[in-house]
């Protein structure tokens, strides 16, 4: 049977037992209507207008001579953006499907413009972090649609229920800002038993995924661009075991919801540890002493 995987946020939403379950057997769960039109408005706006994200945004080489541009950062601020990655309403929700105490591991927003934007190779999460010594994949990440997300601009694609092949091989594709790709070979297999979702999203609806779920997603030849902003937990119970350029546990202070709307920093007062793709350990060929 095909679980339900689409489920409305309402002012009384809860992670039921069918949730939960659809979370378990699918590795993914779409919730709609997360954050609401007035929230996606005052996102766009503050994004849109950010100084800091025009100066870290980069590319990533997807090896096809598009690029998606990115700009990652590792601490969550008190700025109008953060108070997304802090709310109650994703990271709450986040710990129920997942189970346990999670931390920010790193947010960011994706910019998958009009007739550029890069695609994604099919790859784990895990398959990165499992390199920065996360030992357990109990941890993953929140998709939320800034712009709406269609087949036509390279939307979310999954494979269904792929979370529990465990991690697959990697390869690193494309040259400069690599990406690293989960082995072929294999995701042709899983492709033959795995339902192949094509996630479509609006904006403020949100898809909340497992470290180990296999997706992708294609370049954006259209003329309608794709904003996202993605958001990545870890638990606590799965301290990475070495330092690498995102965080170890700390803990993470929570918001009430209203604090989206009612938020006006538009610069965090916090440091937010601006990444860059030079120092990512997770996508460098080993070297064995």
């Amino acid at each position: 049977t095909i679980m339900e995987q689409s489920f409305l946020f309402t002012s009384t939403f809860s992670v039921s037992k069918e949730i939960k379950e659809s979370f378990d057997a699918n590795g993914f769960v779409i919730i709609r209507n997360i954050l609401s039109g007035e929230e996606i408005t005052k996102l766009l706006d503050f994004y849109e207008n950010s100084e800091e994200i025009k100066v870290h945004a980069y590319g990533r080489d997807d090896g096809l001579e598009k690029k998606t541009k990115v700009c990652l950062w590792n601490y969550a601020g008190d700025d109008i953006g953060d108070m997304v990655s802090r709310s109650e309403k994703i990271v709450s929700t986040f710990e129920e499907l997942l189970g346990g105490e999670l931390y920010h591991y790193h947010s960011k927003l994706m910019m998958k413009e009009a007739r550029t934007g890069g695609q994604h190779v099919w790859h784990q999460d895990y398959g990165y972090w499992y390199e920065n010594g996360c030992l357990f994949p109990d941890m993953g990440s929140v998709f939320i649609a800034l712009d709406p997300c269609i087949k036509e601009n390279g939307c979310l694609q999954v494979l269904a229920g792929s979370h529990k092949l465990g991690r697959l091989n990697t390869s690193l594709i494309g040259s400069g800002v690599t990406q690293r790709g989960a082995d072929l070979e294999r995701v042709e297999q899983a492709r033959k038993v795995c339902r192949h979702v094509f996630v479509e999203l609006n904006p403020g609806d949100a898809v909340f995924f497992h470290s180990n779920l296999l997706h992708t997603s294609a370049q954006n030849l259209s003329d309608k661009r794709r904003w996202s902003m993605i958001c990545a937990y870890n638990t606590r119970t799965n301290n990475p075991v070495w330092d690498h350029h995102h965080p170890k546990y700390h803990a993470l202070q929570k918001v009430e919801n209203s604090m989206i709307l009612d938020c006006t920093n538009r610069v965090s007062s916090l440091d937010k540890d601006y990444f860059h793709p030079k120092d990512d350990v997770s996508i460098r060929e080993k070297i064995n002493p």
